[in-house]
């Protein structure tokens, strides 16, 4: 299923799909993402640490529960689903073993960044990054160490806010050359920034759109047409649901009941339909 999955994310992502990838932090939101209809979803190291830790994403998430999520949603969904791997956990050699846990966990593609560690989320202030040899030895281990040659390693460069717009294209090229799969240039400052990444280095771009964040908000068809193969909304969902979760929670704490604000929670029944109740019922009866 895994060498499937990997085959079909290499289908998927090709200049200008701009196909929309959204991040999750756990099975529940991949499944919600999938339900929706989206054909792939990204696992995000930031969602997962501000989820499942209550903490900001600057580089407190462990691989090992890293590897536990990408494991929990890949048991969730049929989809195809990126891990975010932050700066690999180390040297070449933590790359290595790395990549080899998560794509034993069902990741399809494998997304690593030239942050120092610990990193921080590629919209705060205050990042550094690496070398550029340091990174490329990075993605030249995550490419030898993959199992299937079709597992899609995503190099990520956060050097825009650090050395500036041109040298982030030269990281970027340079990473291609090294053998990443496809290239993601975080947070462009301009959208003329933005829309020339796909053409000043060719290759299978990913974008990043952050609501609130350092990079302007541009539609799909846009981003498209100017080559872009992903969009990300890396935690669109997560900053949906913290919303409704802090509107509920006051409204709890205020009134002292749900009353009036019903229909801000999913309903029983749906809840159910789903978490895909119904089938897990059926395997009771079978197995009972």
């Amino acid at each position: 299923m895994n060498k499937s999955l990997n085959s079909r994310l290499r289908q998927e992502l090709h200049v200008g799909a701009g196909l929309i990838v959204p991040g999750v932090a756990n099975a529940l939101a991949a499944r919600i993402a999938e339900q929706a209809g989206h054909r792939v979803v990204m696992v995000s190291g930031a969602a997962i640490a501000n989820s499942y830790l209550g903490m900001p994403d600057i580089g407190l998430v462990s691989v090992s529960e890293l590897v536990d999520h990408v494991a929990a949603v890949r048991e969730a969904v049929g989809i195809p689903i990126f891990a975010d791997a932050d700066t690999g956990f180390g040297n070449a050699l933590n790359v290595r073993r790395t990549i080899r846990q998560l794509e034993s966990a069902g990741a399809n593609g494998i997304m690593i960044e030239d942050q120092t560690s610990p990193k921080r989320c590629g919209h705060f202030d205050g990042k550094s990054v690496v070398p550029t040899a340091e990174m490329v030895g990075k993605i030249k281990a995550a490419v030898d160490a993959r199992q299937d040659d079709d597992l899609f390693v995503l190099a990520r460069t956060d050097a825009r806010a650090v050395e500036g717009f041109e040298a982030a294209i030269e990281r970027a090229a340079a990473y291609r050359d090294a053998g990443a799969d496809g290239l993601f240039i975080e947070a462009p400052l301009t959208c003329e920034e933005l829309l020339s990444i796909p053409r000043m280095c060719p290759g299978v771009h990913f974008c990043n759109m952050v609501v609130g964040g350092k990079t302007p908000l541009l539609p799909r068809d846009e981003l498209a047409t100017s080559g872009f193969a992903a969009i990300g909304y890396a935690n669109a969902g997560l900053q949906a649901a913290m919303l409704a979760m802090q509107k509920m929670m006051r409204h709890l704490h205020e009134n002292g009941s749900i009353e009036g604000a019903e229909n801000q929670v999913l309903m029983f029944q749906e809840r159910q339909a789903a978490l895909d109740t119904a089938r897990y019922r059926e395997l009771e009866m079978r197995y009972a």
